[in-house]
């Protein structure tokens, strides 16, 4: 799954390496939503031992499926090969989105009364094998939300761009600007329905891990950056709580 350099653009949404149309284009967002449903969701046989990893796998999986029945083997395209100075990207944007999140962290608490993430609180209480799963599970689980956030940015590309002729920049500004919404919303269970939370931090670290898909044009440097961050987070928890 290497998809080496197939177009400098980003692809589909003008026809490198292949047209993705309108209504082909609703079979990946579909599967991005059902995606997206079974992880928040969290049916009851997901709840127990190794069946938790299922949802996590599942928001792999469906959308790249869904991405291949439309693109067929060009659904590598998301993909580049990763060489050293992606690693250096990854850590840039992980390192750019914690100068943003932390002191917008610190006003959510202090102004808008902020929800704990009680997947992560729960961890701090579990036993080292149940947190070695939980570091595990989160890995196809934040490739997928890369997953479910990249796909609409470019359906949403096509429609501004090939539909609705918008300038190229403007329309990977509002795509970049709506996928962060989108991302916060499906946030929304996680943090108690706290939509100015959700909106401020949530949304404001999606527009940075999408900035470094839009420098790299590569899904694994955007993946890297989130795991980065969400292990930096679950590690410093686990120290804050040891």
């Amino acid at each position: 799954m290497n998809g080496k350099d197939l177009s400098p653009d980003f692809p589909y949404y003008r026809g490198a390496p292949v047209w993705i149309s309108g209504k082909e284009w609703l079979v990946p967002l579909a599967a991005v939503a059902l995606a997206g449903w079974i992880l928040l969701v969290r049916l009851p046989i997901f709840s127990q031992g190794s069946w938790q990893a299922v949802p996590s796998l599942l928001l792999v999986i469906l959308p790249l499926a869904g991405l291949a029945l439309v693109a067929g083997r060009h659904w590598t395209a998301l993909f580049r090969h990763v060489a050293w100075k992606d690693i250096g990207w990854m850590f840039g944007f992980a390192l750019l989105n914690y100068a943003i999140a932390i002191p917008l962290g610190f006003a959510a608490v202090n102004l808008i009364e902020a929800e704990r993430n009680a997947g992560i609180a729960s961890m701090a209480e579990a036993d080292v094998g149940l947190q070695a799963l939980f570091f595990a599970i989160s890995i196809p689980q934040l490739i997928g939300e890369e997953l479910i956030s990249i796909i609409p940015f470019l359906a949403l590309l096509y429609l501004l761009d090939h539909k609705l002729r918008f300038p190229r920049r403007t329309a990977i500004i509002a795509a970049w600007l709506i996928t962060a919404v989108w991302f916060a919303a499906i946030h929304l269970p996680t943090y108690n329905w706290n939509i100015l939370q959700c909106l401020i931090v949530i949304g404001s670290a999606r527009l940075v891990l999408t900035l470094a898909y839009l420098k790299t044009k590569n899904l694994w440097v955007s993946a890297g950056a989130h795991i980065i961050n969400d292990w930096t987070t679950f590690a410093i928890v686990l120290v804050g709580t040891g």
